[in-house]
C-alpha cells in the first residue's frame, strides 16, 4: 500500500504514473493531453508544482518535470510521502565520509 502525504491528491499517483511511463518526464499539457488525468491543464499544473515541493518530481525549467527516486520508489510502495523517509531503509544509502574512515592509532 502506497503511504500518501495529507498535501496529496487523487490525481498525484496517476500523475507520478504517466511520469515513469513516459521516461521519467513530461510537463503538465503532455500529462493533461494523455486523458489519463481529467483535470485542466492548470490544475495538471498545480499538482505537479506540489509534487516537486515535496520532493517527488525536480522542476527543471520550461514547464518541464522529471520523476526523482522519491517519486519511483513511492509509486513502489518504499517511500512515506506524508513523513518524507524511505520505508524499512529500502532508501539509497549516503556514502561513509572520510572522517568515518579515520583512526586515531598512533
Amino acid at each position: 500500500m502506497r503511504l500518501s502525504g495529507s498535501w496529496q491528491s487523487v490525481w498525484d499517483d496517476r500523475i507520478l504514473e504517466w511520469m515513469r511511463e513516459n521516461e521519467g518526464t513530461g510537463t503538465p499539457k503532455e500529462v493533461h493531453d494523455s486523458g489519463l488525468v481529467r483535470v485542466s491543464r492548470t490544475q495538471v499544473g498545480r499538482r505537479m508544482k506540489k509534487l516537486a515541493e515535496n520532493g517527488l518530481l525536480t522542476h527543471v525549467g520550461n514547464g518541464a518535470y522529471v520523476i526523482t527516486d522519491e517519486g519511483k520508489a513511492y509509486l513502489d510502495e518504499e517511500y512515506d510521502a506524508e513523513e518524507g523517509v524511505y520505508i524499512n531503509g529500502s532508501g539509497p544509502t549516503e556514502p561513509s565520509t572520510s572522517a568515518d574512515a579515520e583512526t586515531n592509532d598512533v
